[in-house]
């Protein structure tokens, strides 16, 4: 199982999006798609989908807020006939943020907003191996210039976590409004799995909020207590296994019992274990298993 999983909240579409995405990335499927009845926003339908190699979870829970270019996917192609395929698939009623074209970075590259409200950084990696499809986080407004801060603390909760030597880069002097040695592109790696982090000083009408959020896989109690105390930092985020960091992200501190739980559960105990963990704030793994008998 990944141990971390992008989660994107949706109104209604999340079983749209996720065919459209299958449709769009090569070596892409759906895993599974399930609902969970009696939440606060009705049935939730949960679908699970693997995107040219990474698993990412799609979520139907109604309006909350906007999904925003502070979480992107940069997506990596070996060929340019492999990214122009995808980056014209996507582009019907996308706003695009950066033109797709040749940069001092990348002989290809682009950057849009898709019509389901999903980023995605579409390139060519050059040669240099990297993950196909690397969750991207940009620090802006208030948390501007903190991305190296937040790579570094999240590489101190994880295993297998560290900066990846060569990926960095900063600002240099007259790059402003960005200040010099901020940020401007890091990759890195927590979990085993790749991240990007990166810091803009522009004016930006947006920041992180609940609709793009990290799910962590955790295989027992310990960890679950170990990450949810390494991670809240709002008392009052805290619901149904979500926590917010000091940076504004959000992360879903998850049993992998849960879903095991849930599929062998018959319609009357799946209710009783949802009523049971709509009043956690954080996940207690012997409790689901109660609810459940």
């Amino acid at each position: 199982m990944q141990k971390i999983n992008p989660h994107i909240w949706f109104e209604t579409t999340a079983k749209e999006a996720a065919d459209f995405y299958v449709s769009v990335f090569p070596e892409s499927s759906i895993t599974s798609d399930s609902t969970i009845s009696d939440t606060p926003s009705g049935d939730a339908r949960v679908i699970g989908l693997n995107i040219f190699g990474t698993d990412f979870q799609f979520l139907n829970a109604g309006p909350f807020y906007d999904r925003n270019p502070s979480f992107s996917y940069m997506v990596s192609f070996k060929t340019p006939e492999e990214a122009d395929a995808v980056w014209e698939k996507l582009l019907p009623d996308a706003f695009v943020m950066m033109p797709y074209g040749e940069y001092p970075f990348s002989k290809k590259y682009g950057w849009l907003k898709d019509k389901f409200g999903v980023s995605w950084q579409i390139m060519i990696d050059g040669g240099v191996p990297v993950q196909r499809v690397t969750p991207s986080l940009l620090f802006v407004g208030n948390v501007c210039g903190r991305a190296e801060e937040a790579m570094n603390y999240w590489c101190s909760v994880f295993k297998d976590a560290a900066p990846m030597r060569g990926h960095i880069s900063r600002y240099a002097a007259g790059q402003a409004p960005d200040k010099e040695g901020t940020l401007n592109y890091a990759r890195f790696q927590i979990g085993g799995q790749e991240f990007v982090c990166m810091d803009s000083a522009h004016e930006h009408k947006f920041a992180f909020n609940e609709m793009q959020s990290f799910v962590i896989n955790c295989k027992d109690q310990a960890e679950l207590d170990y990450f949810a105390g390494k991670l809240s930092t709002v008392p009052e985020a805290e619901q149904c296994g979500w926590v917010k960091d000091q940076f504004g992200v959000s992360w879903q501190i998850v049993p992998e019992a849960f879903g095991e739980i849930m599929a062998s559960a018959n319609p009357e105990q799946k209710k009783k274990v949802v009523a049971a963990f709509l009043h956690m704030k954080r996940f207690d793994i012997e409790a689901l298993k109660k609810a459940a008998q």
